[in-house]
């Protein structure tokens, strides 16, 4: 029994190793953002009142960026905070969890060009969909 909790004791450093640089780099590129982009202009950029546009450029954003899910929402908690609406990060998030530009080469070698296609088309579009019913529900645009 002792055995096996060593060997999960070392099993689960190493995964915590691998994703600490990740973390650790998204979180200080964050922060590094966040204060050349005070509240005002995250708000006037992705704010409530930047509309449709706001929602498409956290939507591509969100497509081209790849961060892990444990880093986005935080991330997407401190864009909140800081004056980012709620329908765009409903985009930014359903957008980097569900469409992967960068990630295209390894999924077109997998499922091929017109399945990687369509898959990534209808994801980015769900986002909008997304961000469109958290609108209703929270009183967006």
């Amino acid at each position: 029994m002792l055995v096996l909790s060593k060997e999960a004791l070392k099993k689960s450093w190493k995964a915590f190793s691998n994703i600490l640089s990740e973390f650790l780099g998204v979180i200080i590129l964050l922060g590094i953002l966040l204060s050349i982009f005070n509240a005002h202009v995250i708000s006037r950029l992705i704010g409530k009142e930047s509309g449709w546009g706001g929602i498409i450029a956290s939507a591509i954003i969100g497509a081209i960026t790849l961060i892990p899910g444990f880093v986005a929402f935080p991330t997407a908690a401190l864009l909140l905070q800081s004056g980012a609406g709620y329908m765009q990060i409903g985009a930014f998030i359903s957008a980097l969890m569900m469409v992967g530009i960068i990630t295209i080469p390894v999924e077109n070698r997998y499922f091929g060009k017109k399945l990687t296609i369509l898959r990534n088309s209808f994801a980015f579009l769900f986002s909008f969909l997304v961000a469109y019913v958290i609108g209703k529900v929270v009183g967006g645009i």
